[in-house]
């Protein structure tokens, strides 16, 4: 009887220190990749270089722990590995508004207009959208969380095709202007946001993080999580604010990128075969960090900007988000 119940024990204590390991690993790539990006290939002033490459390494930061952590909050709240934030719509709207600034302002009234007020109107828009879509659809009755979900993918096919209209308007020498905002960028982003960003994205982790227990229960499902003591639609009304939040800020400050939460949360999940959150966020942080730092490297030392880094994310993610649809497929 004693080996019998020896044997789960070892088998526990084997897994927790495979994962362990996993975030010990992660977070050691993770300083690896951004000394890396700070380092390699320095010439000239080096503390030019330095602040210049400081700035594109606290956005990609930034940006990834922000998506990875709305990405693995999304997920649990709608108990769905396939689906990401985005298809609530954000990015079509970040687009929408980009296309609609530039029709009515023009690309270089917009160029010159301040950074702060462009980041506090896109991110302001989208939070918004989110909040009042959310109390739309549960004001007074609740509703089936997948309603919200097909909600927001057809305000995203709205939003892309007022986007589609909008360009068809515009002037064709603004048009490349237009088209250079469609995708994420960290060449660009504006020291000055920064801070304010990760202001927000701080306190938008710390609140999902105070909450990782109740998440915990709340993956099992509605039923099993009210049977349990949870309050099922207020924890996952926070965290749809939590994930509101997060996209909007992210998606302001370096533009949008599709696929990138879908593949570090399930790929973190799939390193530590777990689906707890103490493990499963800091973890997908680190591998989002890892990712963009990486990529970003490779696109400049390697590639010599050739490309959009959120380009070759999408087209990986996409590939991935393919294979998930397969598999699940199969089932």
């Amino acid at each position: 009887m004693a080996r019998s119940s020896a044997a789960p024990a070892r088998g526990a204590a084997t897994t927790t220190r495979r994962q362990r390991r996993v975030l010990v690993t992660l977070g050691a790539a993770a300083v690896v990749a951004v000394v890396a990006f700070l380092l390699v290939d320095i010439s000239g002033d080096w503390g030019f270089a330095l602040a210049l490459r400081g700035r594109k390494v606290a956005a990609m930061v930034l940006v990834a722990v922000a998506i990875a952590v709305s990405t693995v909050l999304f997920q649990t709240v709608t108990h769905n590995r396939i689906l990401t934030p985005s298809i609530m719509g954000f990015d079509s709207l970040y687009v929408l508004l980009q296309s609609v600034g530039v029709y009515f302002l023009g690309a270089v009234a917009l160029a010159n207009a301040p950074p702060e007020l462009r980041f506090a109107v896109e991110a302001t828009m989208m939070v918004a959208f989110a909040v009042v879509l959310h109390r739309w659809l549960f004001g007074r009755h609740g509703r089936d969380l997948y309603v919200l979900v097909l909600a927001g993918i057809v305000f995203g096919t709205l939003f892309s095709s007022g986007t589609n209209l909008v360009s068809r308007l515009i002037d064709p020498n603004e048009y490349q202007t237009l088209q250079d905002r469609m995708f994420a960028s960290f060449g660009s982003v504006d020291t000055r946001l920064l801070a304010f960003s990760a202001v927000v994205v701080g306190v938008a982790v710390a609140v999902a993080w105070a909450s990782r227990r109740e998440l915990d229960v709340v993956a099992l499902g509605r039923h099993p999580a009210t049977t349990l003591g949870i309050e099922h639609r207020r924890v996952v009304n926070r965290q749809l604010v939590l994930v509101a939040v997060l996209v909007a800020v992210s998606t302001a400050l370096v533009g949008p990128i599709t696929f990138f939460g879908l593949l570090v949360a399930n790929l973190a999940r799939q390193l530590l075969g777990t689906f707890r959150h103490h493990l499963a966020l800091p973890a997908a942080a680190l591998l989002g960090i890892v990712a963009l730092v990486v990529g970003q490297l490779v696109l400049e030392r390697v590639l010599g900007y050739t490309t959009a880094l959120s380009i070759v994310v999408d087209l990986i993610g996409g590939t991935y988000f393919l294979a998930l649809l397969l598999k699940e497929a199969r089932r």
